[in-house]
């Protein structure tokens, strides 16, 4: 796996906010899922601030990210953020290898 892939699993495993850029865009953001889709790195993660191309809802919100399109990444304290609880399952990651989520439905590798 990548530097980026390695950080993006730290910041699960302690629940710390990464920040980085994404297209050219600063994002701020709390990842919860990381994995593979299509053979690529991926994360969902929550944005709570920065900008993004299609703007960023007050609140904050949901974001697949390929990780081969992050740079500038780092690791940051400071508050947890998720969004509203749904019951539509994710469908940014195919294979999980890690999930935030305790009682994960997805059959991470690690836990």
């Amino acid at each position: 796996m990548t530097a980026i892939y390695d950080l993006f699993a730290e910041a699960i495993r302690s629940r710390r906010q990464i920040l980085c850029r994404y297209d050219g865009y600063a994002r701020e953001l709390c990842p919860h899922i990381l994995g593979e889709s299509k053979g690529h790195a991926v994360a969902l993660a929550f944005q709570f601030a920065g900008q993004s191309r299609s703007g960023l809802p007050k609140g904050g919100e949901w974001r697949c990210l390929w990780l081969d399109r992050v740079s500038e990444a780092r690791l940051r304290d400071g508050p947890w953020h998720s969004g509203a609880l749904h019951g539509q399952a994710q469908s940014c990651v195919e294979s999980v290898d890690l999930d935030v989520n305790p009682q994960s439905p997805y059959a991470p590798r690690r836990r």
